[in-house]
């Protein structure tokens, strides 16, 4: 045969489909078959579970029927009736000499499924949550961790912290001047990128700068509006020498007179012009013909 009625059967409606097809094997092998195809004990497997599934609801039936909850011998012999099924040699049938009797089916060991890595111990269900549900997360899942860090307020830190910016603001800004300014290289070499220095300015009297005391604060505040007093000076002067230059084209375009020549200023000196293309046009003598 095809089946093994030995070997372990596994949970639910597998489990049950596999007693019956070796149920089923039994009886061919009763009946003197040494084999069986598969499609045939497919067949005959289906066949023996609606006919068995067809009794059991018909013995329910009668069960109900006679107010009771559970069906007794009466209400399967009814339902063999119901089906067109003789019963009285079912007795016989039974005490048959050369029946197979199937092993006990042994419970089939589960198999044990890999879990994850799990950390401290799950928490049981409450008595009002049901088995089946599923069972709460690792302990790990309900550890707060903050996402941001507190910040530190001691006095250290702080002067610590400001030091660190403040070194880095003058890195960057050095940096900044050296690529945009005059810079110096510290080796001999033609190319100036490597180890750059920003380039001093000569001055005349540089210890000056380091012997007077100063407010760095303050008097760049006060440079910066001299330096603006004095750009406001320099756009008023341009204005002026703008408008004297207009002043000075107009009075020249009121001395000239209607033929082009230059008049007469009210000193009664003669203004003269510079420029040779508004001088006034010399008409050339022409020479009288002597009559014959």
């Amino acid at each position: 045969m095809t089946t093994n009625v030995s070997e372990p059967v596994m949970s639910g409606a597998a489990s049950r489909r596999k007693l019956l097809q070796a149920s089923v094997s039994c009886l061919c092998s009763e009946a003197g078959f040494s084999a069986v195809d598969e499609l045939s004990l497919e067949t005959l497997t289906e066949m023996m579970q609606s006919f068995l599934t067809e009794l059991g609801h018909s013995s329910r039936l009668y069960c109900e029927l006679s107010a009771r909850v559970e069906p007794v011998v009466g209400d399967v012999v009814m339902a063999l009736v119901s089906m067109g099924i003789k019963h009285n040699s079912l007795e016989s049938y039974a005490q048959r000499a050369r029946r197979l009797v199937l092993p006990t089916p042994t419970q089939a060991v589960a198999t044990k499924q890999i879990g994850i890595l799990q950390t401290g111990q799950k928490r049981p269900h409450p008595s009002h949550i049901p088995d089946h549900l599923p069972a709460f997360p690792d302990s790990h899942a309900y550890v707060q961790t903050p996402t941001h860090k507190q910040p530190q307020t001691d006095y250290e830190t702080i002067r610590e912290k400001a030091s660190c910016q403040k070194r880095d603001v003058e890195r960057a800004l050095t940096r900044f001047v050296a690529k945009t300014g005059e810079t110096q290289s510290f080796f001999l070499v033609e190319d100036l990128t490597h180890y750059p220095l920003i380039a001093c300015k000569p001055m005349d009297k540089p210890f000056l700068s380091a012997l007077l005391p100063r407010d760095q604060t303050f008097e760049e505040d006060e440079a910066a509006v001299h330096m603006q007093k004095q750009e406001e000076a320099n756009a008023e002067a341009i204005k002026a020498a703008k408008l004297d230059q207009e002043k000075e084209n107009n009075e020249m375009m009121d001395n000239l007179g209607p033929n082009g020549s230059l008049m007469e200023m009210s000193n009664s000196e003669p203004f003269i012009m510079e420029n040779p293309f508004i001088r006034p046009v010399k008409m050339p003598l022409s020479k009288k013909k002597s009559s014959p």
